[in-house]
């Protein structure tokens, strides 16, 4: 062999032992699962979103006089609808915020829409009404589980690229730190429970 093939294949087996140690597979593997997870979450919100409209026109038929919830969860839904979301939120701070407030609307006007649904007793015996309460229950359930996924899967895709070596791999091809969930404002205080 000459040396100038020699010296090739050293290049190229110094290089393959480079970045089997720099982290870089596992870099794009793991960054694979975040954006998995973080799909699921997506998919589990558009489920409640798609969920939205008819029970909003089930509870208007008994709910005439509630207006203004129907008029929130309305708003809250056509504010998630509003929101960009793709890989990009991830990365920015700022929009997964505004994502993340504007899922918590939506879950606030859900909620004060059901509880006005106890105000109407032939509302709560509406088959359709009980079948949609029923969904968006099970639909609540799924994003809790998507999103701890999500928090699990960010978790550990941001503790490896903290560390050494992957830190410098991952800051050399543009890989930084995923965006996680935090609780909601508020959601440090117990609820009052008063029996009167």
């Amino acid at each position: 062999m000459n040396l100038f093939k020699k010296l090739a294949l050293s290049t190229v087996l110094a290089s393959t032992l480079v970045f089997s140690g720099c982290g870089y597979n596992t870099l794009q593997a793991k960054d694979e699962s975040v954006t998995a997870a973080w799909s699921e979450v997506q998919n589990q919100y558009q489920r409640r979103a798609d969920l939205v409209p008819n029970l909003v026109n089930v509870v208007k038929g008994y709910a005439k006089h509630e207006q203004q919830v129907l008029t929130d969860v309305t708003q809250a839904r056509s504010n998630v609808a509003g929101l960009k979301v793709d890989k990009e939120v991830l990365e920015d701070p700022q929009l997964f915020e505004k994502y993340q407030q504007a899922q918590s609307q939506l879950t606030g006007a859900l909620s004060r829409l059901i509880a006005v649904s106890e105000n109407y007793p032939d509302l709560k015996a509406n088959e359709q009404f009980r079948d949609l309460q029923v969904q968006l229950e099970g639909t609540e359930n799924r994003i809790a589980v998507a999103r701890n996924r999500y928090i699990t899967t960010v978790q550990d895709y941001n503790t490896y690229v903290r560390q050494f070596p992957q830190a410098m791999t991952a800051k050399v091809i543009g890989m930084h730190t995923k965006q996680n969930f935090s609780a909601d404002a508020g959601a440090e205080k117990a609820p009052t429970v008063s029996f009167n």
